[in-house]
């Protein structure tokens, strides 16, 4: 194996571990604070933390991709990046201080003034860090980011579970949000090891910050459009259901997200250096599509089978209505799911502008799927969430395969088999948990049938024959030969 590919494996192991641990520390927090805090409590954070989303695109500014894509980055040029990070930060979280008077007023929610003036911190905080770590993911320092990102999560959580117990209300989950973007600062600074210099206009970062640019207009549309849900939530039926949309989101949606986010930041590195050679290429590409689509669609779809004794025992009996979210979400990340390699197709090959309008298309399809499905309220605004990327992605792999060369046919017969196969292990554990009594036996019963269930599709030999390819891909991860 040459040291790319030493480099990959070794990122690619740390990066599961890592996120093993952030998924347990984010499902420890669903479980403590939606017993101390209310839907109102998370519904007011869930308003401000859209807005602040859309600002960081902006405090980003595409520029932690672009400076890990670019084939070669002085140490003046990354001088200059981390001062318009954090400029941009600066100027953002004076907007957004601003910004609290009016979306309290339009909101009518008074909380909403200090709680959008405190986190708007945040930006300064995280424009200070983003060249930290995109020079640790340039230097492929997957073990640093990780430790980083694990104990920050962790002492984060610690103050959030101390202030809920004190009687902090929401003020438990402000204070878990500027943990994080403070200990993450600290975190990459102390791993990071260089103090920038001033800026200087000798070092241009002209092109990269043009290659930034067109990743920022592609994540605004796509943030557009993961946000119209949660907007139309809040602007229709008020604070308490989407505090309740919240929680289904994040029990199911989040954790996913820790995955598949830091598996683009170990993938993007690997695939930008081995973009010519078209077989490594397109096989890793299609491996990564297994490896997400078995190793999140078979959880996903047994998390959909068995919402209802899952939301009983991780939130609690006062957040029933989230049970028919948490099945239609854990559907929708899967689907989302199937497409996401295709990201790394267009950032890795540097197609900005295309990306660009692959996600005008995307986000035309969402909004309209919501939109439509908001005329029939809460659980009609997640059948749209549900709907969109169902059409969504088989054209996200159409629309690639007539740009630049990716194996079209393979990464569509490989979805189906995932969906084939997550949709048996989740339709079993249903009808096994259904009969069990009581929410513990339901749980294991049903995730016990769904798991046999899907293993006896290993009859089958195309489904052996992925199972020796994934094995194959464990088994390099673990023993990390040459």
């Amino acid at each position: 194996m040459t040291s790319l590919g030493r480099a990959a494996v070794s990122g690619a192991l740390v990066t599961i571990a890592a996120q093993g641990t952030k998924i347990g520390i984010q499902l420890a927090s669903v479980v403590v604070l939606s017993r101390l805090l209310s839907p109102h409590d998370y519904g007011l954070l869930a308003i401000v933390l859209v807005v602040i989303g859309f600002g960081e695109i902006f405090r980003d500014f595409g520029l932690t991709s672009a400076s890990v894509q670019a084939p070669s980055l002085s140490r003046g040029q990354r001088d200059n990046l981390f001062w318009i990070n954090l400029a941009i930060g600066i100027v953002l979280g004076t907007l957004m201080f601003g910004v609290a008077w009016p979306l309290s007023t339009v909101m009518g929610e008074p909380d909403l003034l200090p709680i959008a003036q405190v986190l708007a911190v945040t930006f300064v905080l995280n424009g200070a860090t983003t060249q930290y770590r995109a020079q640790l993911l340039r230097g492929l320092k997957f073990t640093a980011i990780a430790f980083v990102e694990v104990i920050a999560a962790a002492l984060a959580l610690a103050v959030a579970i101390i202030a809920a117990l004190a009687g902090a209300g929401y003020w438990a989950l402000v204070l878990q949000q500027v943990a994080t973007a403070t200990l993450l600062l600290i975190g990459a600074f102390s791993v990071g090891r260089w103090v920038p210099r001033l800026y200087s206009r000798l070092h241009s970062v002209a092109g990269i910050v043009r290659f930034g640019w067109k990743l920022v207009a592609t994540n605004l549309l796509s943030y557009a459009g993961s946000q119209i849900d949660t907007v139309l939530v809040a602007a229709r039926l008020g604070t308490v259901p989407l505090g309740s949309y919240n929680r289904a989101y994040q029990l199911v949606m989040t954790p996913v997200a820790q995955v598949r986010s830091p598996i683009s930041s170990v993938a993007i590195p690997v695939l930008s250096r081995v973009q010519e050679d078209a077989r490594r290429f397109d096989a890793f590409i299609v491996s990564g599509q297994l490896a997400l689509g078995y190793g999140l669609g078979i959880p996903l779809l047994l998390v959909a089978g068995l919402a209802d004794p899952l939301a009983q025992i991780l939130l609690g009996p006062q957040w029933g209505a989230t049970v028919p979210l948490i099945r239609l979400f854990a559907l929708a990340t899967l689907l989302t799911t199937l497409a996401f390699v295709g990201y790394w197709v267009y950032v890795s090959r540097g197609l900005g502008s295309q990306l660009f309008m692959y996600s005008m298309v995307s986000l035309v399809i969402r909004v309209s799927c919501i939109g439509v499905g908001s005329f029939f309220g809460l659980i009609g605004i997640a059948v749209g969430v549900v709907a969109a990327p169902a059409l969504a992605w088989p054209i996200s792999i159409y629309w690639l395969s007539r740009i630049t060369p990716v194996p079209a046919a393979r990464l569509y017969a490989g979805a189906v088999r995932v969906l084939c196969a997550a949709s048996v292990a989740g339709s079993t554990a249903w009808a096994v948990g259904s009969l069990v009594g009581g929410s513990w036996g339901a749980l294991g019963a049903g995730v016990g049938a769904g798991l046999l269930a899907t293993t006896l599709l290993l009859v089958l030999p195309v489904y052996r024959r992925d199972a020796r390819s994934l094995w194959g891909f464990v088994t390099l991860l673990v023993r990390r030969r040459t």
